[in-house]
């Protein structure tokens, strides 16, 4: 199989029936192969050749669909860019993976001259609906004739996508047409995704998340609904006119939509499914989520962009609070179809069942490595298992539970604590609205548990009586010592999830500042 064969198929079944919609524009199948092949021209008339690198620095539309299908149709290898970068993060992306061709959306336009300047080996720009430009991304679309298809599939390198540059230089994660063709058949069966559904593309499109769900929608011949970015109010809307059935929501995405005003007036009787994943969802948020939305089939998936990004899957089946199945609820479910897992120690030995350890998972779905990074790639990948860096226990069951990243474990007093752990506790307050748990530096029991807090509008709360209430649910040694309580929401990544460096690095700032 090779991910772009799907459009002849939407061209034989549905070539009049809409492919995507976002706002007032549409587009059908037969429209959407003709524009991929035309775009596909146009790129190898501004020079690209096998493997050339086209990066994409965009908000979500169709130009974001359309640059994942047209590049591997011209033999290129796509770049997406996290908006959130800063040119000097950007320019390293660039540099890095040598990309020649830049796609540049309307909103990032003024960067272009900046980006130029520090990436000597891009030559082409083509800036998306901006007036006057030079090299516009309709223009040279519609100027070229549909090309043939590359056909590119297998160990053919389909994408690289830069991930880490919250915490250190971004690393490029090196994905085949295979990785992605493997991850795109084990969503359809497992997101139970069919002809004839209508998904909502509201994260990002630049992450694997977003982009690993615009494969697998394309594939089953979905209508898609696409939405610039994630804002509650649109979503709500989306959902409502265009009778969405399927969304995909981080914990965070969930937390601010139950909170959002018109959440209890929209009409979101068409919604069947619902996805999370990407971090560790609070059991009282879900609890939440699920007596809001009674009539959705809620499910998990957990991966990371080295894994395509999914590994594992906990079905709809397991998300009940009573009966024998409803401890699974606090799991990130079994491995996919297509994935082996096992829990190691430092020393990469499986642990026993229950035991505390590194999750570690191969398969087809594991990334070739990292770009240009062969000692990375060959540490991060020993002995054929790719390292996560998360930590997890498994049941006799099969069933994988999640409880920190490991460079998120706390040491406090020689005890391991897990933030998950905490902020669930935290959750479980009704007048926490948003929280994180993060480790502070200290002289004597190397480091304490400090959370930052955001309160419901009209909520009242002092510290003591936050871990007064911890206290209640999880041991002492794990309840926050200190409490950090702010108005403005936290901050998150382009993939909505908590920065908690920059929290870090805020509380140091404050501390060496006074």
């Amino acid at each position: 199989m090779y991910l772009t064969q799907v459009l002849d198929r939407g061209v034989q079944t549905k070539a009049t029936q809409p492919a995507l919609i976002c706002g007032a524009r549409r587009q059908t199948w037969a429209e959407f192969r003709f524009r991929v092949a035309c775009l596909a021209g146009g790129l190898l008339a501004r020079g690209l050749k096998p493997n050339t690198r086209v990066a994409m620095l965009a908000d979500n539309g169709f130009p974001y669909f359309e640059f994942h299908y047209a590049v591997p149709w011209a033999g290129g290898v796509i770049v997406p860019l996290n908006t959130r970068l800063s040119d000097a993060e950007l320019s390293y992306v660039l540099n890095d993976c040598g990309a020649t061709i830049l796609l540049l959306g309307r909103e990032y336009a003024a960067r272009s001259s900046a980006l130029c300047d520090a990436c000597p080996a891009l030559t082409t720009v083509i800036t998306i609906d901006v007036a006057n430009s030079p090299l516009d991304y309709e223009t040279l679309l519609l100027a070229h004739e549909p090309v043939p298809d590359a056909r590119r599939c297998g160990a053919d390198l389909f994408a690289i996508v830069y991930t880490g540059g919250t915490t250190g230089r971004p690393k490029g994660v090196a994905l085949s047409h295979a990785n992605m063709v493997a991850n795109t058949l084990a969503t359809i069966a497992t997101n139970e995704f069919s002809e004839g559904m209508v998904y909502l593309h509201n994260s990002p499109l630049f992450h694997t998340s977003g982009s690993a769900r615009l494969l697998a929608a394309v594939t089953i011949l979905a209508t898609n609904i696409i939405l610039p970015r994630f804002e509650p109010t649109a979503v709500l809307r989306a959902v409502a006119e265009q009778r969405v059935t399927h969304i995909i929501l981080v914990p965070t995405m969930l937390n601010r939509l139950l909170n959002c005003e018109d959440f209890s007036t929209t009409d979101l009787s068409s919604l069947t499914h619902c996805v999370y994943g990407a971090s560790i969802m609070p059991e009282a948020l879900l609890r939440r989520g699920l007596s809001a939305l009674p009539r959705v089939r809620f499910m998990q998936s957990y991966g990371m962009t080295e894994l395509s990004p999914a590994a594992t899957y906990l079905a709809p089946k397991y998300h009940v609070l009573e009966g024998p199945l409803a401890g699974k609820i606090k799991s990130i479910g079994q491995a996919i179809h297509t994935a082996e897992i096992r829990i190691a120690d430092p020393s990469d030995r499986e642990v026993p069942r229950f035991a505390v350890g590194e999750i570690q998972v191969r398969g087809p779905m594991v990334m070739q490595g990292y770009w240009q990074q062969p000692e990375l790639t060959a540490e991060t990948l020993r002995g054929g298992w790719m390292h996560t860096g998360d930590a997890g226990y498994m049941d006799d069951e099969g069933f994988i539970f999640l409880v920190d990243r490991i460079k998120d474990m706390i040491i406090t007093g020689g005890e391991n604590v897990f933030s998950g752990e905490v902020e669930n506790a935290l959750h479980e307050h009704a007048g926490v609205r948003e929280c994180a748990v993060i480790g502070l530096p200290h002289a004597d029991l190397v480091e304490t548990v400090h959370a930052i807090v955001v309160l419901h509008e009209g909520a009242t709360l002092t510290e003591s009586e936050l871990i007064a209430h911890c206290r209640q649910l999880i041991a002492g040694y794990k309840c926050p010592r200190s409490v950090e309580f702010r108005t403005p929401p936290l901050p998150l990544s382009g993939t909505n999830k908590i920065l908690k460096t920059q929290l870090r690095q805020e509380w140091l700032a404050r501390r060496k500042a006074e």
